[in-house]
């Protein structure tokens, strides 16, 4: 059994994503690469884009601060503190409209 602080996670990884010249920081806190389902914590300034990508499979956006827009070619969607968004099975971006850290709950595709 292990116990995680999401909100001090949150704090720590806006607080890294404020000094790094990418504008954002990520640590993974469940699973990874190796596995099904995957969690991280993301930090991001504002205006900072995490570019289209395609879904590596089931995903989640729980907003833990801030204010984000997950926008794909049809449809764009804006989230705030306490919000979750399900991630469509398109090809998406994710903008930070003001400094925001979420929790990315993936769930892989075997």
């Amino acid at each position: 059994m292990q116990k995680i602080s999401i909100e001090a996670l949150a704090r720590q990884q806006l607080g890294a994503a404020s000094r790094a010249s990418s504008g954002r920081a990520a640590d993974t806190v469940v699973g990874g690469h190796e596995k099904v389902l995957r969690q991280t914590v993301i930090g991001m300034t504002e205006g900072t884009v995490l570019n289209e990508h395609e879904n590596p499979g089931e995903a989640t956006i729980y907003v833990l601060r801030g204010r984000v827009r997950l926008s794909t070619a049809d449809a764009s969607w804006q989230a705030r503190q306490g919000d979750l968004l399900i991630v469509p099975d398109a090809r998406h971006d994710l903008v930070a409209e003001e400094d925001a850290a979420i929790l990315l709950t993936v769930a892989k595709l075997r």
